[in-house]
């Protein structure tokens, strides 16, 4: 099965909108984490094709998360979504093998359009 995503994001409210958006673009969200911990672990059991990751969390933020998960998985496509004052820690991201990054706040339509250019095309 193709286009599995894992949302990762320490609010709630957050993931929820990220899904029902991921979830109208064609992917099947195959997991969701609050901290990197979690999502370094459901990374590995899950093998998402697409992985959204917050950059400020509690227990392990997303730069360390990152960093750990392209050591483990330098296949991983991991797409940053933080806050506008996180700019330059985006940029670092994106150094440290994430594939591209989104600033929230953002518009249900940018977003639907983000997800719709990283779907995995079968056959």
């Amino acid at each position: 099965m193709s286009n599995r995503m894992l949302i990762v994001d320490d609010a709630l409210i957050m993931r929820k909108r990220i899904r029902d958006i991921a979830e109208r673009t064609g992917w099947t969200v195959v997991g969701e984490a609050a901290d990197g911990e979690e999502a370094l672990a459901l990374y590995a059991e899950t093998r998402p094709d697409l992985v959204t990751l917050d950059i400020v969390m509690p227990n392990m933020d997303g730069v360390t998360a990152l960093k750990r998960l392209m050591a483990s998985h330098p296949d991983a496509r991991v797409v940053m979504i933080s806050a506008v004052d996180q700019r330059e820690k985006l940029t670092a991201c994106i150094e440290h093998g994430a594939i591209d990054f989104i600033v929230k706040p953002f518009q249900t339509a940018r977003l639907e359009s983000f997800f719709e250019k990283y779907l995995v095309v079968s056959g």
